[in-house]
């Protein structure tokens, strides 16, 4: 499964578009522009599967660097700076990794 399976491919395109410059990627934006706010939970929870890259059930800080790519491949990296802040927006119990109910809860306080 591809995001072009669950999200359009132009609002993946302009939302990834939006965050190119270093230190301007606003996850609460982002998920609104992409779609995946109004996608029923199922659907958050497919895009979570996709983007956790290594198949561990977690996001960890390392995959959360290269959340735009899982978007669209030819994004940029975030900086540490926005990579951190994600984490700590999404990391509900403290263990430095994303779940996958951590991650619908971050798209849906978004």
């Amino acid at each position: 499964m591809s995001m072009t399976d669950l999200l359009h491919a132009e609002d993946i395109k302009k939302a990834v578009g939006a965050f190119t410059a270093a230190e301007s990627f606003d996850h609460k934006k982002f998920f609104q522009m992409v779609g995946l706010k109004k996608k029923s939970p199922d659907d958050v929870k497919k895009v979570f599967h996709i983007l956790d890259k290594d198949k561990s059930g977690f996001i960890e800080e390392e995959e959360l660097g290269f959340i735009l790519k899982g978007f669209l491949p030819d994004a940029r990296d975030l900086t540490t700076k926005e990579t951190k802040t994600l984490l700590a927006a999404g990391d509900k119990d403290g263990d430095g990794k994303i779940g996958a109910d951590e991650f619908s809860t971050l798209v849906a306080e978004s």
